[in-house]
């Protein structure tokens, strides 16, 4: 909770509802003392000397992308099994944040580093005064051209000769342009399963000009194949259909478990899919070499405040009207060679997630606001990985 000095009851401070860490950080990070449990705990001895650590090169970085659920909805959560064990087991940010709402804009800081103005779901094409289905919000006041032509995370991987790709369930097809898929309910199945708005590659005009892109945005058959295979990505980014990332949808032809009201219900059911995806990333042949690898799930955003004193942010000017924060929301770092039952209170956001991909692949530029030293701290301490000497 808060008390009158503005602060966290365990001494974050805290600045208009967003959390911040105090000077300049650097590539490495200072190790809190809280371990083991998913809930907060003392933190560390100010005056204990830190340890500090560097960043391990990875091999391959699997993100899942959950949705629209606050942290203490997940972690711990009967509902959610398999995130809470994860959580208990391997890494776990306590303190993790999305940058704004609604989904999109946090989808493409998580490739990007910044919002780039965009602050609707609406399709990547959309541009300021555009007569579109898609582009609802077009007409708006500060409205932007929603095709942003600053590097990505993509282009940065492909100049370090590193591969990448984005996995899409119900993508009608690879390298998909689709805004939403069905388009319109058809037997079996509600509208809507894959939507482009979660899939923020497409918002970055080097990835729609691609010739390739139709190997690189791919569907969950692809994945299956692939992990099957060993063939895997340095990065892939993994999002689950509407119905099995806990968004949850409406209208003809949703299941019961997938109504946006179903409430634990929807939790179950992405909790079993994501369960299964890390079982099955954990099964394939480059899991168990001596090179390091890790899984993240995160969520997007956080659709429901709770009470508790909980910031909606972190990590940046608090004066930024493009990263205001997304809420409070459950992160975990499963790696196969590293941290376990390790909870870190460090506030992080997907600034940090990125900058810390960045570091692991051995990229030295930082796109965007994964670069703001004086505010973005990398999750070194999760992907660390014991040598001996």
């Amino acid at each position: 909770m808060l008390n009158p000095a503005g602060v966290t009851s365990d001494g974050i401070p805290m600045i208009a509802g967003r959390l911040f860490c105090a000077g300049a950080i650097g590539a490495a990070l200072i190790v809190s003392a809280a371990q083991a449990q998913p809930h907060p705990g003392p933190l560390p001895d100010p005056n204990r000397a830190p340890r500090v650590l560097e960043m391990p090169r990875y091999a391959h970085v699997f993100v899942i992308i959950e949705e629209n659920h606050t942290t203490d909805q997940i972690v711990p959560s009967s509902a959610a099994p398999n995130l809470t064990g994860f959580a208990q087991h391997y890494g776990y940010s306590w303190r993790f944040y999305a940058e704004t709402h609604p989904s999109e804009p946090n989808y493409v800081a998580m490739l990007g580093g910044d919002t780039f103005g965009i602050k609707d779901d609406d399709a990547f094409w959309c541009k300021p005064k555009i007569s579109d289905p898609a582009c609802p919000n077009a007409g708006k006041p500060g409205y932007v051209d929603h095709t942003v032509t600053a590097p990505s995370l993509a282009s940065q991987l492909a100049a370090h000769h590193l591969t990448w790709k984005g996995y899409f369930e119900d993508i009608p097809a690879p390298g998909s342009r689709a805004y939403r898929f069905p388009a319109d309910a058809i037997p079996g199945k509600p509208t809507a399963l894959y939507a482009v708005k979660h899939n923020g590659f497409m918002n970055f005009k080097d990835v729609q000009g691609d010739p390739a892109v139709a190997q690189k945005i791919v569907g969950f058959d692809a994945l299956a194949h692939d992990l099957a295979s060993g063939n895997v990505p340095n990065f892939a980014h993994i999002v689950p259909n509407q119905c099995n990332d806990m968004h949850g949808l409406s209208g003809a032809n949703v299941p019961a478990d997938c109504d946006y009201g179903s409430g634990a219900k929807l939790i179950s059911r992405g909790d079993l899919v994501a369960g299964k995806l890390v079982a099955d990333i954990m099964k394939s042949p480059f899991w168990s070499k001596p090179e390091n690898s890790a899984i993240v799930i995160t969520f997007d955003e956080n659709d429901t405040e709770h009470p508790g004193g909980h910031a909606a942010g972190c990590c940046g000017d608090p004066k930024d009207p493009n990263n205001p924060g997304g809420g409070w929301i459950p992160t975990i770092v499963i790696t196969n060679h590293g941290a376990r039952g390790h909870t870190e209170l460090t506030p992080f956001n997907h600034y940090s997630l990125l900058r810390t991909i960045e570091d692991g692949f051995g990229i030295n530029e930082h796109l965007g606001h994964a670069g703001d030293d004086a505010h973005v701290l990398p999750m070194t301490a999760l992907f660390y990985v014991q040598t001996n000497p």
